[in-house]
């Protein structure tokens, strides 16, 4: 007995120490896309947080063991509410699984997934329209980010007092709309929600913002903060948009960053106010200076953090998938362009594990395409038609510039993928080619 009692105090003991370094809070830095990406490229600001979990969109709890956080935002016009949580996975998939995260996605399958969430999970903040179609408005916002945008995320320890205390606050406090694009934006509710945990370490830019909080400087003061309190195991990583034919988001930058990038507003400001020409210029200068992809691992949902794929791994990998270009081409009746045809006629599904396929036409015969690691390889669709999603994976993987896409062991996984892929129309092709010699060695 004693010694059963001595083990649990060890093992009480060892939770103790231990369990303060599993809570976190992480400032989520997302890339800009469509008008954002065009006009102004400041992206979005929202927090995760690891041991806080969503009971409801509107109601905090703290996380039960096994479960992962919730991710707390604020947008325009959802609910009448200020925040809305929403859990880990589904904010970034909109699936309820890691492991049901699709390799490739079009806008058709998004749309599917974050309705088929929504009916699920988020009736009580974005309810059916009219006719029982889907509502219009912001809340697609809070399922499957990642398949819109590459997000940073940049990561403190909390203790549990601190998450007590914020649920505390938040339950209690009220939670009605409040959003103003200049003084109560998403990054002004990130940068107050991240002030409870650490008081005055975020704050407006006076100069390189024109007052007005973004994502990119609260980013930049929590990476500073964090690089002057080592005891607090400041983290950096990126989560990569998922691979598609979704439109790559863009770099994130600050209010006057943006400005002088733009040539339409400098010109006329350098010929009519030189002085504050060049008074932006040296604002914006130190907002550049920061990368949020420096030194930043590889978020993957069903692993830990992992270094981004290095310079030779890519050559290494690009050469090979340049060499299986003719072999995979050969005997596959679809080219890419039929390939996003068919990829446009599908119609999409999830199977009985929760994991996205599609449903396609093939001759007179449906078949299901797997979109998932877990139905990629079992679902009824041909070898070559599988092919297609994993070649197009590789290649957005593989490609140079902008965020980094991925890890050395995402490719390697995808490659792995690929060759049983390759097998098993090679396997096909084989039994095809008996069954005509036997067929032809049997005729009269």
């Amino acid at each position: 007995m004693k010694l059963r009692l001595r083990l649990a105090s060890i093992s009480w003991l060892l939770w103790l120490a231990i369990a303060p370094a599993h809570a976190r809070v992480t400032l989520l830095l997302e890339e800009p896309y469509s008008y954002d990406g065009a006009f102004a490229g400041t992206g979005h600001a929202a927090v995760y947080l690891s041991s806080v979990c969503a009971e409801t969109p509107v109601v905090l709890r703290r996380c039960a063991p096994g479960e992962l956080g919730a991710v707390i935002s604020r947008y325009d016009g959802i609910a009448g509410r200020d925040w809305i949580a929403v859990p880990l996975i589904p904010y970034l998939y909109a699936v309820n699984e890691a492991e049901n995260v699709p390799l490739s996605a079009d806008s058709k399958l998004v749309d599917f997934l974050r309705d088929q969430y929504r009916r699920n999970h988020l009736e009580s903040v974005a309810p059916d329209g009219p006719d029982g179609e889907p509502p219009s408005g912001r809340w697609i916002e809070l399922v499957g980010a990642e398949y819109r945008r590459s997000i940073y995320g940049f990561q403190l320890d909390t203790t549990e007092e601190q998450d007590d205390a914020l649920i505390r606050k938040y339950n209690s406090a009220p939670n009605r709309f409040r959003f103003n694009l200049v003084t109560h934006n998403c990054a002004d509710f990130a940068r107050n929600l991240i002030n409870t945990y650490y008081p005055k370490m975020l704050h407006r830019s006076l100069v390189g913002d024109l007052g007005v909080t973004t994502p990119k400087h609260i980013a930049q003061l929590f990476v500073r903060y964090g690089q002057h309190h080592p005891e607090l195991h400041l983290t950096s990583f990126v989560i990569p948009q998922v691979p598609g034919s979704i439109r790559r988001s863009g770099p994130v930058r600050g209010v006057v960053e943006s400005v002088v990038r733009a040539k339409k507003y400098m010109v006329p400001l350098l010929v009519l106010h030189p002085v504050i020409t060049g008074a932006l210029v040296a604002a914006a200068a130190d907002n550049a200076r920061f990368n949020p992809a420096h030194n930043v691992m590889i978020f993957e949902p069903s692993q830990d953090l992992e270094p981004p794929l290095g310079a030779e791994q890519r050559r290494v990998y690009q050469s090979w998938l340049d060499a299986l270009k003719r072999p995979v081409a050969e005997g596959n009746p679809w080219s890419e362009a039929t390939w996003q045809q068919l990829q446009a006629d599908s119609v999409p599904r999830l199977d009985g594990s929760g994991n996205p396929l599609l449903q396609i036409r093939d001759g007179d015969e449906t078949v299901d395409l797997g979109l998932s690691r877990n139905n990629i390889l079992t679902a009824s669709a041909p070898p070559e038609l599988t092919e297609s999603i994993l070649v197009l994976r590789l290649r957005e993987e593989l490609k140079k510039g902008g965020s980094p896409k991925g890890s050395g062991r995402d490719v390697e996984n995808d490659w792995k993928l690929l060759q049983q892929v390759l097998a098993a129309r090679h396997r096909k092709t084989e039994t095809v080619d008996a069954r005509l010699t036997a067929a032809t060695s049997t005729s009269p």
